[in-house]
């Protein structure tokens, strides 16, 4: 009966180390053929592994679970893992570290509690959903915005939850259990102690960096929606003082005709025009925040003597303004920040704007960029304060438009930069 309960807690605990993987790493593939594949691999691992402890017994497999489970589930993940390098060893160690410290603990317990596995077994049986719960409730979104954003130290926290894994690993099972080890408890102890509290050093860490790039992005968003702001005010600052002269105007031409001046009158109604056409500036579309956005952004190119290009045919919109703006300002800025990475005989820029179907908005906006940048279509680049040519208003961008119903699309390859944004409007 001992023999069935821990048979059926280590069966347990292997089921559970999976889910606890799946809920916080993210796959290349959709969640219909990460879950079968998971579920064959996976499955047909974790029996291997159980009949391994029924024929062998846990002396022999706790010395060889590295390399009957560990490393076969490693490379399973480690090829349908969307993220490479540190962030994957990262969430794989301590996800299989986290595990493996209750493990320990749980058959620390039994045997002092003299438990004869039945307090091993209603101990795992708790403690693993309610560490699933805390995961899914309170980290995982976290967790994986943190992956998504966050470039550095992920190798260092890697490096750091693997060797505690040996450590567990090893301090557990050799030359024999630790519980056959009395001398070496302590130390056990102090292993089991000093865990928890670095990693919560660790994820303080990360979250640090997560809310750092937040702040960041918000300081963008902020700036943008000023600098739109200011130019709202700059064309009604246009609009009254053309209304002004547009009264003196009309005073000066009613008393032209008024004593029969009717050329004198021509002449001046002519240079009025040019005068008011010179005040407005340039007109790129027909909405006037959308247009104050663009003129702000062609001079600061002609300031940076950056070649560009604007083919925009968009009506004046009613709707969702201050989001349009700061997709077409963090989408300019991002092109002009590129630009100023290149030699001025490569800077290009290249600006479509249309509305189709009377509500979907088309943005299309290609640059030359460093030659190195090379994304493929549906991933985000890095920021460009840490990767040269493109990416810090990408991630505001891709929020701003799923908010408006749409999607963005981006790629990078020889030197060119494209994205692409559909909005409904």
């Amino acid at each position: 009966m001992e023999e069935l309960l821990r048979q059926l807690s280590i069966l347990w605990s292997l089921f559970h180390i999976l889910i606890l993987f799946i809920l916080i790493y993210r796959s290349r593939y959709s969640l219909k053929t990460t879950m079968i594949a998971t579920g064959i691999c996976m499955g047909l691992l974790i029996l291997g592994n159980v009949w391994g402890l029924a024929r062998f017994g846990p002396g022999v497999m706790g010395k060889l679970f590295i390399l009957t489970c560990t490393l076969p589930s490693l490379v399973f993940f480690f090829y349908m893992s969307k993220d490479r390098g540190g962030r994957f060893f990262f969430t794989f160690c301590i996800t299989d570290t986290i595990a493996l410290w209750i493990i320990a603990v749980t058959n620390l317990l039994d045997f002092y509690l003299h438990g004869q596995c039945v307090i091993m077994l209603v101990s795992r049986i708790v403690a693993f959903p309610l560490l699933e719960f805390f995961v899914y409730r309170y980290l995982r979104k976290p967790y994986l915005e943190v992956q998504s954003h966050v470039e550095k130290g992920w190798w260092i926290f890697a490096l750091m939850t693997a060797l505690y894994y040996m450590l567990l690993a090893v301090m557990s099972n050799w030359p024999t259990v630790v519980t056959d080890r009395p001398h070496d408890l302590p130390a056990m102890f102090l292993v089991l102690l000093l865990m928890p509290m670095t990693y919560l050093v660790i994820f303080f860490a990360l979250y640090r960096q997560l809310l750092l790039f937040r702040t960041q992005q918000q300081q963008r968003e902020l700036r943008i929606q000023m600098e739109t702001y200011e130019a709202q005010l700059e064309n009604q600052r246009m609009i009254r003082q053309m209304k002004h002269d547009m009264k003196a105007h009309f005073a000066a031409l009613t008393g032209m005709l008024a004593e029969g001046r009717s050329e004198e009158a021509k002449s001046y109604l002519q240079e009025a025009s040019d005068y008011s056409d010179e005040l407005a500036g340039s007109k790129y579309c027909e909405d006037p925040y959308l247009n104050g956005v663009l003129t702000q952004f062609v001079a600061r190119f002609e300031k940076l003597e950056t070649a560009i290009e604007i083919d925009v045919s968009v009506p004046i919109i009613i709707t969702h303004r201050v989001e349009l703006c700061l997709i077409l300002s963090n989408a300019l800025e991002n092109a002009w920040e590129a630009s100023q990475k290149l030699p001025v005989r490569e800077r290009f820029v290249s600006l479509q704007m249309r509305k189709k179907h009377n509500n979907l908005l088309l943005i299309r906006i290609k640059n030359h960029c460093d030659k190195r940048l090379v994304t493929r279509e549906g991933t985000l680049p890095k920021s460009t304060k840490q990767e040269a040519g493109h990416g810090f208003g990408l991630p505001t961008m891709k929020e701003l438009a799923a908010r408006l119903g749409g999607e963005i699309v981006c790629y990078a390859e020889g030197g060119l930069f494209v994205v692409d944004v559909m909005v409904k409007i």
